[in-house]
């Protein structure tokens, strides 16, 4: 079965940490916290998480909880 990088269903924000995270089988925390070490050392974390936003699909099993108003 091929892995494919999808943006987490538990989401923060865009879920792109949270999907880094399970791609390679780490700690959501400890992804999110080297982002915001990023995105306070020259913004290095900003630009790489706005890029992930952008890229990245959501899971095919993903609901917005905006779908059901």
């Amino acid at each position: 079965m091929e892995k494919k990088l999808y943006r987490c269903n538990d989401r923060k924000l865009f879920g792109v940490c949270g999907g880094i995270a399970e791609y390679f089988g780490l700690d959501k925390t400890l992804v999110r916290i080297i982002w915001a070490v990023l995105a306070m050392s020259g913004g290095t974390g900003v630009v790489l998480y706005a890029l992930g936003a952008l890229l990245m699909e959501n899971r095919p099993d993903y609901v917005s909880q905006y779908d059901n108003q």
